[in-house]
């Protein structure tokens, strides 16, 4: 080959590869970002994540998990604003939206959500997550496992020398979605404080989310834990079979994961797309078939929805109310009442009387 075969060769690379080039700048400003700031496991929420990417490829997920006060903080201190909210912390997810910091969803998947999973079109229960207990596999040696309530006050009480320092549970103080769950019970129990004391007594460890304390009880650190979300006990149990799952026989509060697109979001068409998918019947079909978030929809079939659930547990499920009534559940006057008493109640009466000049 010449000199000048050469040279036409190199010249034709060159604008080969500067069209490749250009069809990669232009395919990439095809794709639009999306940020989604949440609550939420990402490993128990990818095979959403990834039906999504393949039903809008064009649309880049930026998935940001954090706890339910980084995903509330997040709201007002991040700039640029996430363009999805997504919690289970439900009172805190319903004063954002009240404060106006959501976006109207006028869609057909929206308008058909049922009313009791919705508000104002604003924000939307997509999940159906009951609260649970769990347990180490030779608890059962020693004692019969709980699976009610009054099960688990009478083990706190009659075998307190084997659970001292082996029982966990949500902090109230640190945690959104453990100071909910403690106002809930406390709504629906009438014995709910002397459980809290029971646990006080026994020197319970208090956790800030279910992963550590399911960790706690596959080591062996914990034998027993209260209120730990469903779904993350369940997935975790299908890995660890030394830990077992107990939905609770007289009742069980049921928590739904609160979305919202932020009202200054930076992709609100993307935000929207996504919000819609979560509620549409292919979104559900993925909850309920391969994720442990159960879907809400009574028409929908899958291993993981709220009618298999209660055709497990009965009618003694308690949805946690998507309404107004969760605004009063972050009232900080009654928020410090509720405290005061969760602290005077848990604390060793030995510690109470120390802390008191």
């Amino acid at each position: 080959m010449t000199v000048p075969d050469l040279m036409r060769c190199g010249v034709l690379l060159l604008v080969a590869l500067a069209c490749d080039s250009a069809v990669a700048e232009e395919s990439r400003s095809d794709v639009t970002p999306l940020v989604i700031s949440a609550a939420l496991d990402e490993d128990v929420f990818t095979p959403l994540l990834d039906a999504f990417q393949a039903a809008y490829p064009l649309i880049e997920v930026d998935f940001r998990e954090g706890s339910t006060l980084e995903v509330d903080n997040s709201v007002s201190a991040d700039s640029p604003a996430p363009d999805v909210v997504i919690s289970s912390a439900m009172p805190l997810q319903m004063a954002r939206v009240n404060d106006g910091w959501a976006r109207r969803i006028d869609s057909p998947q929206a308008r058909m959500w049922p009313d009791w999973a919705k508000w104002r079109n604003e924000v939307f229960g997509f999940t159906f997550e009951p609260i649970v207990m769990a347990y180490r596999l030779d608890l059962a040696r020693h004692m019969l496992p709980p699976q009610k309530h009054a099960d688990l006050h009478r083990l706190l009480t009659s075998h307190a020398d084997l659970l001292r320092g082996r029982v966990t549970t949500y902090t109230p103080q640190a945690s959104a979605i453990g100071y909910a769950l403690a106002q809930q019970d406390a709504r629906y129990s009438t014995r709910f404080w002397e459980l809290v004391a029971a646990m006080g007594q026994l020197d319970a460890s208090l956790e800030n989310d279910t992963r550590s304390m399911l960790e706690g009880i596959e080591e062996g650190r914990y034998w027993l834990g209260y209120n730990l979300i469903g779904s993350y006990a369940m997935a975790y149990a299908q890995h660890h079979p030394d830990v077992i799952v107990q939905v609770p026989m007289d009742y069980s509060l049921v928590m739904m994961r609160m979305a919202f697109v932020h009202r200054d979001a930076e992709h609100p068409e993307a935000a929207e797309t996504f919000v819609n998918f979560l509620l549409s019947q292919d979104g559900q079909h993925v909850l309920a078939g391969q994720t442990p978030l159960f879907s809400p929809l009574t028409d929908m079939a899958g291993p993981w929805t709220a009618k298999r659930l209660r055709d497990q547990v009965g009618e003694h499920l308690y949805p946690i109310p998507l309404d107004a009534t969760l605004l009063a559940f972050v009232d900080p006057a009654r928020r410090e009442v509720f405290m005061r008493q969760w602290q005077e109640t848990f604390v060793l009466p030995e510690q109470t009387s120390e802390a008191t000049p």
